[in-house]
């Protein structure tokens, strides 16, 4: 994922915690692999979903380490 590599995470917008009435629980990083596979997939397939999933991609790549 190394066009992810750029990513500045400041640039992103998280919902503070106090405002959160629940989380989810942590994924594996065999599961946030998945994830982003699947993501990936639907951003390429150009449908209505694409622009989001490519957007969730870029943040769950910079926030998880590289399979190699």
């Amino acid at each position: 994922m190394d066009e992810y590599a750029d990513i500045d995470l400041d640039d992103i917008v998280f919902a503070p915690v106090e405002h959160a009435t629940e989380r989810l629980a942590l994924l594996s990083l065999e599961e946030a692999h998945d994830l982003l596979r699947l993501l990936l997939a639907v951003a390429h397939d150009g449908g209505e979903l694409s622009a989001e999933a490519d957007r969730l991609a870029h943040e769950i790549a910079a926030r998880i380490p590289s399979e190699n």
